[in-house]
């Protein structure tokens, strides 16, 4: 029997992926004709490559409903709210904010004399 004759390896690939986990791999050919004896050697070979870490981007959940006004009469504000669901990592795009407020207006606030024995009649 003749023995396989084989070119060398090729360099290896490129990884498979820009970051993170992947694969790369490296070939080699037959130079013998295959009629002239069996040859089992392998001609391809694979490898895991790791690469830097990807940047994971930050992830919030929805906006939560507006809070109540904060006065019960006049000028105040209402807050909503989110949470961060997943910090950023390796570089990724930080958190936008997770608290809003905005104004809000209640009923005017009654002023002037006599007030406080007007809110004492409307509790009765």
């Amino acid at each position: 029997t003749i023995p396989c004759l084989l070119s060398p390896w090729s360099e290896w690939s490129d990884c498979s992926v820009t970051c993170g986990k992947g694969m790369r791999t490296r070939q080699r050919m037959l130079k013998s004709a295959a009629e002239l004896g069996d040859c089992n050697e392998e001609l391809e070979q694979a490898e895991k490559c790791m690469l830097p870490e990807c940047p994971i981007d930050c992830e919030l959940t929805e906006w939560s409903q507006w809070s109540e006004c904060n006065t019960s009469c006049g000028k105040g504000h209402m807050i909503r709210t989110r949470m961060i669901k997943i910090e950023p990592q390796f570089g990724g795009i930080a958190c936008p904010e997770t608290v809003q407020r905005t104004k809000c207006r209640v009923r005017k606030c009654l002023r002037g004399p006599g007030m406080e024995k007007r809110r004492w009649k409307e509790a009765r």
